[in-house]
């Protein structure tokens, strides 16, 4: 592709951070598209819950679909049943060129909420970067961001992982079949990972795995009894898998891990009992019939298969455990049409089960829908 001198001129926009919009009669404006109403597609969500119990919830919007001039939306509440509107929006630095997209959020030891997303300018410019915020007191009523912070090549969708030790790896991911002619950087186009030996005061490209067919990463790291790492990437065939026995610095040669899959994202997290919960499509034809389901032998194999939802076209599932046990898996639902971001509640013995068996559980709890049409525009 030739670009325009004024084009290439503008390629390091997406080096410039982006905005926080918190005015709320900005988010609220009826003409302005944050507002339900008006916002055409979203979804890929992200869910975390801290310590005392404070919910957030994270996605991405903007714009006709996934592409330039998408921003992030931000979400707070007590209890999940009412997250309402958002007290926060993160734009790109110009929406006519750049966008900001895949969000993760995480609470990190300290306490402190962590919100990553990824910022390119165009929809992929081959050098793409994962940026950072951190909220210090994400149970106050009034949440504030520090400024953002660029900390690594590529895009991170997935919570990090302390290892023994305490040091925090981050699955970050150049896309090994995406190109760009504005930035090459082949020796970072695999599955990488970022450390922080410090609790995030610094980053540092610490290692990669490669893997047969792998595209779009999306890849998730969780520490094994025996202290080795297993890491699983989304691939064309499903999801591959690497291992790393020094912490995350060499890995294994890629290969299919049998788990299966639409080429789409998945969950994988150690929780506080020690099973490892997974989130996968299971028994699919296509993004459907998205499964729980628990490992308490490291992943070797899995038991529950409780079923969250079995329409088509439910996809990218993130997962947080909140301080009363509950697993909770948010997720998206046919992010042009119907445009809905929801929820499953369910507990450890629900999964083992295959089935609610807890009065607290429940599936299918609509957060957020936005109802905007082209004609709205």
């Amino acid at each position: 592709m030739n670009f325009t001198k004024e084009y290439l001129d503008r390629k390091d926009m997406s080096l410039i951070p982006p905005t926080y919009v918190t005015d709320r009669a900005v988010l609220d404006d009826p003409a302005g598209d944050y507002t339900d109403e008006n916002r055409l597609f979203q979804g890929i969500p992200g869910i975390e819950c801290t310590p005392k119990g404070t919910y957030y919830m994270v996605f991405y919007t903007g714009g006709q679909s996934e592409n330039i001039g998408n921003f992030l939306l931000l979400f707070r509440a007590d209890d999940p049943h009412r997250f309402g509107k958002p007290f926060m929006a993160v734009v790109p630095p110009d929406r006519e060129f750049t966008r900001c997209f895949d969000p993760c959020l995480w609470v990190d030891p300290l306490g402190r909420l962590n919100l990553f997303w990824a910022q390119s300018f165009g929809n992929f410019d081959g050098r793409l970067g994962v940026w950072r915020a951190v909220c210090e007191d994400p149970d106050s009523e009034t949440p504030r961001f520090d400024p953002p912070e660029r900390i690594a090549n590529g895009i991170m969708m997935n919570k990090p992982t302390v290892v023994r030790g305490g040091s925090w790896l981050l699955p970050c991911a150049i896309w090994a079949p995406a190109s760009s002619e504005l930035n090459d950087i082949p020796e970072e186009k695999f599955a990488n990972v970022y450390r922080s030996d410090d609790n995030g005061k610094t980053f540092r490209l610490y290692g990669h795995a490669d893997c047969p067919r792998r595209g779009i990463d999306e890849h998730m790291i969780y520490e094994r009894s025996d202290g080795s790492l297993r890491m699983l990437i989304r691939t064309s065939p499903g999801i591959g898998e690497s291992t790393s026995y020094d912490g995350g610095k060499t890995w294994s040669d890629g290969k299919d891990s049998g788990l299966g899959g639409p080429d789409s994202r998945f969950c994988v997290r150690k929780l506080k009992s020690g099973r490892i919960l997974l989130v996968n499509h299971y028994d699919f034809r296509e993004r459907d019939h998205l499964t729980a389901m628990l490992s308490e032998d490291d992943g070797e194999t899995w038991k529950g298969f409780l079923l969250l939802d079995e329409r088509a076209r439910v996809s990218y599932p993130d997962a947080a455990q909140s301080p009363d046990g509950m697993i909770n898996i948010i997720y998206d639902w046919n992010r042009k049409d119907d445009k809905e971001i929801l929820l499953a509640r369910v507990t450890e013995e629900d999964i083992l089960a295959g089935r609610l068996t807890d009065s607290r559980s429940e599936l299918k709890l609509l957060l957020n829908k936005a109802t905007g049409t082209p004609d709205k525009q």
